[in-house]
């Protein structure tokens, strides 16, 4: 056991050597690992945290919450000609729903519409996301209120002029200053800011985030728009019980809206209802796309990269033939020489992988303070890309050590001098 150890650390050292005697072709030979090792770890890093990043926003959701409304949020048998005949949900079908639904812990309506602009005296802040919502939205989503309040039932049943707007707006209008109970302007009315949000950056889940985003009384845009207007898309949002059967309660929720509005037994649904886990393995799906992809694209630079060590490994070993030769005639056995080169090899292919972890890392530093978007380089992805480097290295070091390790001394010295 000892002797092998001894013949690993003689080997390691040789291999060393070689690398600090050969600087510049140690470097050309770095530069196609590292790229490759750099492109496949930053794809890799790019999308984990971009997944991490949405699984985040969605966490406030239970991932059973469904959304009840004429549009599907994944993809669909039925054309789109015939999605657009769809009629849209009502705050009607909403009440109906709330009170004939069972195993439903809470319900809420809520507009998609369009960005609006705020104003408090002098200041604006723009493309500001409009959330029109009823009271019940706030223990759906698990809002958090760092400053006031939201709104309740009487507030949002009688479309009060009061609005709750995010960190970043209240930071835009008014600075350090409390916001709770200034007058801001609003579709050109006043409204009486009651409550701001905990900040919680950028958002990657449904909508935008919280910070950029206003909410207000869904039955003033009732009152503004009417029920049926292209520029808002009314959605039911129910919330279910814990530890209930999903599929059940999403054909009871069917048959009761259809029963609602009369759709006959051999007509289709002319609604959808979206479940959130849908949504998210939606996302799931386009995120190991995005991961295959970036395997594929980076598999071309890692197979140069191994490619190029092949080479450099192959003229290493014919530049050094005639010091195999006397290595041998010393004494050295196949296994020195082969483990001798192998870990040129190995090494050099893991110092490109490090310096390509190294590069991403420093990107990923820049990019995290630059934007509010966390990019991680996890453990596993600085394991992955070690162990790829090394597996490279293997591969691409084997056949010149095989050759180098069976090379006959004799020859070999006569072929050097």
């Amino acid at each position: 056991m000892l002797l092998y150890f001894r013949l690993l650390k003689e080997s390691f050292a040789f291999a060393m050597n070689a690398l600090r005697n050969n600087k510049l072709r140690t470097m050309l030979s770095l530069l196609g690992v590292t790229i490759g090792i750099f492109s496949i770890i930053a794809v890799l890093a790019a999308v984990d945290s971009l997944d991490k990043k949405i699984k985040g926003d969605l966490s406030t959701l239970d991932k059973n919450t469904i959304y009840l409304t004429k549009e599907c949020f994944g993809p669909s048998e039925i054309p789109r000609w015939k999605r657009e005949q769809f009629p849209n949900v009502t705050n009607e079908e909403f009440q109906y729903l709330k009170g004939s639904l069972n195993n439903v812990e809470n319900l809420c309506f809520q507009y998609f519409t369009n960005y609006e602009n705020i104003k408090f005296e002098s200041k604006t802040v723009s493309s500001v996301n409009i959330v029109p919502v009823t009271y019940e939205f706030a223990d759906i989503q698990r809002l958090e209120i760092d400053k006031g309040r939201f709104f309740n039932e009487s507030e949002s049943n009688g479309a009060n002029q009061v609005v709750v707007i995010g960190y970043d707006i209240a930071k835009g209008l008014f600075d350090d200053f409390d916001p709770i109970g200034k007058t801001v302007r609003l579709y050109g009315q006043r409204f009486t800011v009651i409550g701001v949000t905990k900040k919680k950056g950028m958002s990657m889940g449904l909508g935008e985030s919280d910070d950029v985003s206003a909410f207000i009384p869904s039955n003033f845009i009732r009152k503004l728009y009417g029920d049926d207007n292209q520029m808002v898309l009314p959605v039911i949002v129910i919330k279910p019980e814990k530890g209930i059967d999903i599929p059940a309660l999403r054909g009871e929720i069917a048959q009761k809206l259809r029963n609602f509005r009369g759709v006959k037994s051999n007509e289709i649904d002319n609604f959808f209802v979206n479940i959130l886990s849908g949504f998210t393995d939606f996302i799931d799906s386009i995120i190991d796309s995005l991961k295959m992809g970036g395997w594929i694209i980076s598999g071309f630079s890692l197979l140069v990269g191994g490619f190029g060590i092949a080479n450099i490994m192959f003229v290493s070993v014919k530049e050094r033939t005639n010091l195999i030769g006397i290595q041998k005639s010393l004494g050295a056995k196949n296994k020195f020489i082969l483990f001798q080169f192998l870990f040129e090899a190995v090494i050099l292919c893991v110092i490109g992988g490090i310096i390509g972890l190294l590069l991403v890392w420093i990107i990923a530093m820049i990019l995290t303070s630059v934007l509010e978007f966390e990019f991680v380089l996890g453990l596993g992805n600085i394991i992955l890309g070690t162990s790829l480097a090394a597996i490279i290295g293997l591969i691409a070091g084997i056949l010149p050590a095989i050759s180098a390790s069976r090379l006959d001394p004799v020859e070999a010295i006569r072929s050097g001098m």
